[in-house]
């Protein structure tokens, strides 16, 4: 059995019905976030589906120097403050150092650690050692049996509250390929599981100087996942993706979201 963890109003694993993580890839200014979150409230609401808010701060591992990286952690968290305060939702922001995981614990229900930091002992270390539910990517090097050596680092210093997220691997150059196998391999840990759909379909450094995207494959890859039973699923979403400052290509239109969903809870209720 998967462990049931419970994030504000949210309950994700054990058996519980699937959960959506999505937001922006990075947060733009306050009124779109906000603008952003509360659309996103609103149409989960109508299709009965418990939302964890997701908008990046800083993206530290941009493809080049000269890319949009966000307002930074000090107004970003201010940002997702304000994001819980007004709406309820629990917030999950991704951190890049150790000097960022205290200030990051004092707002944010879910603390992230990036698919290219995963391995980062002391940075898993910490995060985990706050006592917030710790969001695990697995890396695009990984294996997922390589996986519960990752959780064997959160869960030295006690704290239970973790969850991996599946994000595609490597393969070849500028190119993800996503393993359905990798799902119930991680789920083996005892530890819900979410699938990436937005950034299995990226295409990293595809664009030269930026990432692409294959968005038009993220419903097949997002049905896929919920098919083989997993807890929660990951989207990026943006008002308008072709103006998006961060990984528009692989995002999904808020407008598309409310029909993507409605299938994605039909498979998830057959399949539990």
């Amino acid at each position: 059995m998967v462990k049931e963890i419970i994030i504000g109003n949210v309950k994700i694993g054990g058996d519980r019905p699937l959960v959506l993580i999505a937001g922006p890839c990075v947060m733009e200014n306050e009124a779109t976030t906000l603008r952003t979150a509360e659309r996103l409230m609103t149409i989960c609401n109508g299709v009965s589906i418990p939302l964890i808010f997701k908008a990046s701060y800083d993206k530290a591992n941009r493809t080049s120097v000269t890319s949009y990286r966000g307002p930074g952690i000090k107004e970003g968290l201010a940002i997702l403050a304000k994001v819980k305060e007004a709406l309820g939702v629990p917030v999950l922001s991704d951190i890049h150092s150790i000097e960022q995981v205290g200030p990051a614990a004092e707002v944010l229900d879910v603390i992230q650690i990036p698919a290219f930091l995963c391995r980062q002992t002391d940075l898993v270390v910490a995060v985990a050692a706050t006592g917030r539910v710790v969001n695990i990517k697995k890396g695009q090097f990984l294996a997922p049996w390589d996986m519960p050596n990752v959780v064997g680092k959160a869960a030295s210093t006690g704290n239970d509250k973790i969850i991996l997220t599946e994000r595609g691997v490597s393969f070849g150059y500028n190119n993800l390929v996503s393993d359905m196998r990798s799902i119930p391999i991680m789920r083996s840990t005892g530890y819900p599981v979410v699938f990436d759909a937005t950034h299995s379909v990226q295409l990293p450094g595809g664009q030269g100087g930026s990432s692409g995207g294959q968005r038009e494959f993220v419903e097949y890859l997002s049905r896929a996942a919920v098919a083989t039973g997993i807890d929660g699923i990951f989207m990026e979403v943006h008002e308008d993706p072709e103006k998006a400052l961060c990984d528009g290509p692989n995002s999904i239109k808020l407008d598309d979201l409310p029909l993507l969903l409605k299938k994605l809870k039909a498979i998830d209720a057959i399949v539990k």
